[in-house]
């Protein structure tokens, strides 16, 4: 069983939205396979089930979140969480009827029957809604993309009730969030990386050391470490997600002659990783830096997968952000295990890539891009002898790392 952790305080906010700071019961949080197994056995009574079934470990997590306190509101404080989870999915531009916004939300929003005018609906006809989202039978979703949008709502409404523990939101109005006016608050500035104003330059032949790529990260060959980007929690993307962490974990995977998944190779290891350092739920200092085995990669010439942590929860639960100081961390300490890890393998290590760690999580491009190679420099700067390439899959942002690379 995993490890739960235990929140500290907090008071309910409005309807599905994570808490305020202020006092309420502390209650461990349950693992996210408990929340799957009782979405699963949601999912064909849909909401109506909340009141027979009662759902004790999604209840546990409502109460966290501070969407109910007593017996008298747990279905409906479920309800709210779920539709919270169904927003962190990226639910904000669902529109009443389901039918426009993020496919992983409305697949969700179907499946429970969160849309309005739903709640009475059958377990069928909300799954073959549910399907229709990607165009599939409601047979193949059952075994397929079912399984992801249970497994990733469970994660989502963790992380709603992770984020009312450790800060408030924005304020929200009475009427809801669809009300509520953007956000004034102006984000702190991003700093640039240390600037080096005396010393001895980068050895030359450590410049010419640095390749930038513009492709999908996990289509490169003979690079012995890929470094992926990961949250705190060390959950990958799912593998139809086109990030970092999902294009690797779906191309690692091992597939049988018919195509399906047979071993989920990067999550799979992961998760033993977790268990086997006593984190199963729990984050990781960020910076960390977990490494796996390449999965099907192998026949790629890869050799190593490094999970950099780098990514934390925003307070209001609907994203990430990561510091640049973390991400230049991160790059040090996937240096320092590839160093230590090097003459393990014939021949030994000697390359890694990096994709641009922080872009699209409150990092401007500009600012990601000077990060890493900055912090590339300074390893190189120590030793010379690895090989480091970057890689962006648009060009524009592949100018960018050429830009920083070359800087002195």
């Amino acid at each position: 069983m995993s490890p739960e952790t235990p929140p500290t305080s907090g008071t309910a906010g409005p309807l599905g939205e994570p808490p305020r700071a202020g006092g309420r019961a502390l209650l461990p949080l349950p693992g996210a396979e408990r929340l799957a197994a009782e979405l699963r056995a949601l999912r064909r009574p849909g909401l109506s089930g909340l009141r027979t079934l009662r759902p004790e470990a999604l209840i546990r997590v409502a109460v966290a979140a501070g969407l109910c306190g007593g017996s008298g509101d747990e279905a409906a404080g479920v309800e709210m969480l779920l539709k919270a989870g169904v927003r962190h999915l990226g639910g904000r531009t669902l529109s009443a009827d389901g039918t426009r916004g993020d496919p992983l939300a409305r697949a969700a929003a179907h499946t429970f029957g969160l849309l309005p005018d739903w709640r009475g609906v059958s377990g069928q006809e909300r799954r073959k809604a549910a399907a229709a989202v990607y165009g599939v039978t409601s047979e193949r979703f059952r075994k397929s993309q079912e399984q992801e949008v249970i497994a990733e709502l469970a994660l989502a409404v963790l992380t709603v009730a992770r984020s009312a523990i450790t800060g408030p939101p924005a304020p929200v109005p009475a009427g809801g969030p669809e009300e509520a006016a953007p956000s004034v608050r102006t984000p702190d500035p991003v700093p640039d990386p240390p600037t080096r104003l005396t010393g001895p330059p980068l050895p030359a032949a450590a410049v010419h050391r640095v390749t930038v790529h513009v492709a999908s990260i996990e289509l490169l060959r003979d690079i012995d470490i890929l470094v992926s980007s990961e949250n705190i929690y060390l959950e990958m993307s799912k593998t139809f997600r086109s990030t970092v962490s999902g294009s690797l974990r779906r191309a690692a995977a091992i597939r049988d002659e018919a195509g399906e998944t047979v071993d989920d190779v990067l999550a799979r290891e992961l998760v033993e990783w977790m268990r086997a350092h006593g984190r199963s739920g729990l984050p990781v200092r960020p910076g960390t830096v977990v490494p796996t085995s390449p999965g099907a990669l192998a026949q790629r010439g890869v050799r190593r997968i490094h999970h950099a942590a780098v990514a934390s929860p925003t307070s209001d639960g609907h994203g990430y952000r990561v510091d640049p100081h973390v991400l230049a961390e991160a790059v040090s300490a996937s240096f320092r295990l590839a160093r230590a890890e090097r003459d393990r393998y014939d021949p030994p290590l000697s390359s890694l890539c990096f994709p641009l760690l922080g872009a699209g999580h409150g990092l401007p491009p500009e600012k990601a891009a000077r990060w890493l190679c900055w912090a590339v420099h300074e390893e190189l700067s120590r030793d010379p002898s690895w090989t480091v390439h970057l890689v962006a899959q648009r060009p524009e942002l592949a100018k960018l790392l050429t830009a920083a690379s070359s800087a002195p």
